[in-house]
């Protein structure tokens, strides 16, 4: 149980780091390692995916879906 929360709060810390620097992962380097160092790495890549679907489903509910613009081609 502890060491759940440990990855979480390494997972929350990296990823308010993210959002205070626009997705820059240079700037995070350290909260990346501490968060891959207390998370077992299934849930590293879980977590990752999880957060490139929750940023495109926020743009999808801000900006709405636009297909792409087809170029007369069928």
């Amino acid at each position: 149980m502890e060491e759940r929360k440990a990855c979480w709060g390494a997972r929350d810390e990296f990823w308010q780091c993210l959002d205070r620097h626009a997705d820059d992962a240079s700037k995070c380097e350290k909260l990346r390692l501490s968060f891959e160092s207390r998370c077992p790495q299934q849930w590293v890549k879980h977590f990752d995916k999880r957060r490139d679907f929750l940023k495109y489903k926020k743009k999808l509910e801000t900006e709405g879906y636009h297909p792409p613009e087809a170029d007369g081609k069928s």
